[in-house]
């Protein structure tokens, strides 16, 4: 089929090549340069953070968690392997169950009172996949082009405005765009300031999701780390705020005191494409062709992605034999969970 698939950000991408390599003729249309869209200033640490629906985010969690360890493995570009710790003031209750996402990582476990940074008593560490978008994003879109994808640069108003493209079937991924294109005002911006700082010999991404501060996270990338950060639901400023900024630095040092030396390179803010429920469906009835829509991902498109992109081609194949018995993909074939298996165990 020849596909139109709108947005070129992770959901998108992740779309594009799946489609592409199931034999589909793929068009990609995007408003801006890769550097300006969203997926690319993301810190992109695999975690599900406020986003829904529960079960099915749990499936394409975990899907995209096998494919990304997988990439790590296979030595894809801009994909490592993670040691995390996630904090909790509280000190919890014993035999408390692990968090739901934990049943995607594999090995939980407790941190020791000597892995925790001074005023914490409880905290878990495991292995998940981090992905430096600068380098992750252009060798995905590489593989899309190399697949014999066109690019398409249009900055659209309605997702009818693709027609003249000549589509069979369109992929509706345009992120924060996504819902003003077909008329859903469901859709919300989750305003997200992020700075990035010098690596002062950090390895370990630390996070503790109820700071008094607010959010905090580090991540530490190759040569630099992400801090962060905020979840501003419904503000569409995208200019940094240096009070925020300091704020974000000092939450950030509290958890990881190595920060102390490290040096501010810049401050970025993107909005995240904010919906009650991610929406990933097909739509029979919006235009003259089928669309499948993949979108309201908020700041889990990195955790969420591959796994999203697999339902979109499961409804392309419904389209393909209407005759078929409706159903969502099974995951990542055994190739993929065997590299997946040796991130997690580290070999």
């Amino acid at each position: 089929m020849r596909i139109v698939v709108v947005g070129a950000g992770m959901s998108g991408l992740c779309c594009a090549r799946l489609l592409a390599e199931q034999g589909h003729d793929i068009v990609v249309v995007s408003a801006d340069a890769m550097p300006r869209t969203t997926s690319y200033l993301a810190a992109a640490v695999w975690f599900p953070t406020a986003v829904g629906p529960a079960e099915a985010v749990a499936r394409w969690s975990a899907d995209t968690f096998d494919v990304l360890a997988a990439e790590a493995a296979a030595g894809v570009p801009g994909v490592m392997m993670r040691e995390t710790l996630v904090l909790n003031r509280d000190p919890g209750t014993p035999g408390e169950p692990l968090p739901e996402w934990s049943r995607a990582v594999g090995d939980v476990r407790a941190a020791r009172p000597d892995e925790l940074p001074p005023g914490y008593h409880h905290g878990l560490r495991f292995v998940v996949p981090l992905v430096e978008m600068p380098a992750y994003l252009p060798n995905l879109w590489n593989e899309v082009l190399a697949s014999g994808a066109q690019q398409v640069v249009r900055r659209l108003t309605s997702l009818s405005e693709v027609l003249d493209l000549d589509p069979e079937l369109v992929i509706n991924a345009a992120g924060m765009a996504a819902g003003g294109l077909v008329g859903d005002d469901s859709m919300f911006p989750i305003r997200g300031q992020i700075v990035r700082v010098t690596n002062p010999g950090l390895d370990l991404s630390v996070r503790d999701e109820m700071h008094p501060g607010g959010r905090a996270y580090v991540h530490p990338r190759s040569t630099d780390c992400i801090l962060g950060g905020t979840l501003d639901v419904g503000t569409w400023d995208t200019a940094p705020d240096a009070a925020e900024t300091a704020a974000i630095l000092e939450r950030c040092t509290d958890i990881a005191p190595q920060l102390a030396t490290c040096r501010v390179i810049e401050t970025v803010v993107g909005l995240r494409p904010g919906r009650a429920e991610v929406r990933v469906e097909l739509d029979q009835d919006l235009l003259p062709v089928p669309v499948v829509h993949n979108y309201g991902h908020g700041g889990a498109g990195i955790t969420v992605g591959w796994g999203c992109a697999r339902d979109v081609a499961a409804y392309v194949r419904q389209v393909e034999d209407p005759s078929a018995t409706p159903g969502q993909p099974s995951g990542i074939g055994g190739e993929d969970r065997v590299l997946a298996a040796d991130a997690r165990a580290g070999t």
